[in-house]
């Protein structure tokens, strides 16, 4: 009995000694944003990292690692330890880029845990404001009727901006030169600045520059007017052949890698449900013209697995590829 005691006192001490496992998150969080800084990848990364360093108590940093339209940011988080200090905001390119690419790093069916969906946003067309081109029909009539004379800055190739280009051209028979650039940012600059005359964006990385009269918006592909943009009509109001009911939205998600433990899965799922369910956040997001709303990992696999369905088939049909 007392050499019982002896052990069980041996045991607790023992106990006491040895350190307790931290609970996540004990250190700061990485979130991966694979584009240049300004495009609405970034933006997106940002007001989530903002609000979430709030939510779970630690310090958030946003990392900016370009190239190969999202694909090396990406890549980093892919083999990241799935410990949930290594996230990666993405859009629904995640799912079309390889497709165009070929040669993808990792497969994002099996390389990436979705944790949560953040918000949506429809894409615009804009010209510089002192362009000849007034409406979308004279853009698209340019489009049909010298293909390839006019040149279209977009963030990248298999970006959701490409992926706009490429569903206008395939329902209305227009062609663009596509000028690919590693974010929307520095393409906005240099459309602005005059050296490419057209781009397709997100409303929101967009917005700023059109509220200041930097770019003229010409479309929407949203289902309905914005409230922003009230005077610029979406693309299937106008009755375009071939685009009487086009709409498109870019949806960006949060990622971690595949394999995370459940419980940090369910923590961080929580964490972006309040950061997505409140106000400040909403807010900033409706400022930019972008829908905010959190989902379940289920949802947001199922939105991917949508996007696969419709617009992969179509990149292969059309022989897209990387330049």
């Amino acid at each position: 009995m007392r050499i019982k005691v002896v052990l069980l006192g041996l045991l607790a001490a023992l106990a006491l000694a040895w350190p307790a496992a931290a609970e996540f998150p004990d250190k700061p969080i990485r979130i991966m944003a694979p584009y240049a800084p300004g495009g609405n990848i970034d933006v997106t990364a940002r007001i989530v990292a903002d609000k979430l360093k709030d939510v779970l108590g630690v310090t958030v940093l946003v990392e900016n690692k370009a190239g190969a339209s999202g694909m090396i940011g990406s890549d980093v988080i892919a083999r990241s330890a799935p410990d949930g200090y290594n996230l990666l905001v993405s859009a629904n390119s995640m799912v079309d880029i390889p497709a165009i690419y070929g040669n993808a790093p990792y497969d994002w069916r099996t390389a990436f845990q979705p944790i949560s969906h953040i918000q949506a946003v429809p894409g615009v067309i804009l010209v510089t404001p002192s362009s000849p081109i007034k409406t979308l029909a004279e853009f698209i009539k340019i489009g049909i009727d010298k293909p390839n004379a006019l040149t279209i800055a977009d963030s990248g190739v298999g970006t959701t901006n490409h992926i706009i280009e490429v569903l206008l051209s395939a329902g209305s028979g227009a062609q663009y030169t596509l000028v690919h650039y590693k974010g929307s940012g520095q393409a906005s600059i240099d459309v602005i600045a005059g050296q490419v005359p057209a781009q397709i964006d997100q409303v929101n990385s967009a917005l700023p520059y059109i509220k200041a009269g930097k770019l003229r918006a010409l479309a929407v592909t949203a289902d309905r007017r914005l409230a922003e943009l009230p005077d610029v009509p979406t693309v299937k109001e106008l009755g375009i052949k071939g685009l009487e009911d086009f709409t498109y939205a870019t949806y960006t998600g949060l990622f971690g890698p595949a394999k995370m433990p459940p419980a940090v899965l369910k923590k961080l799922n929580e964490a972006m449900v309040k950061v997505m369910t409140d106000p400040a956040v909403v807010k900033r997001f409706a400022d930019l013209t972008a829908e905010a709303r959190p989902s379940t990992p289920e949802e947001l696999a199922a939105l991917l697995d949508k996007e696969d369905r419709q617009v992969v088939p179509l990149i292969k049909k059309l022989g897209i590829k990387a330049e």
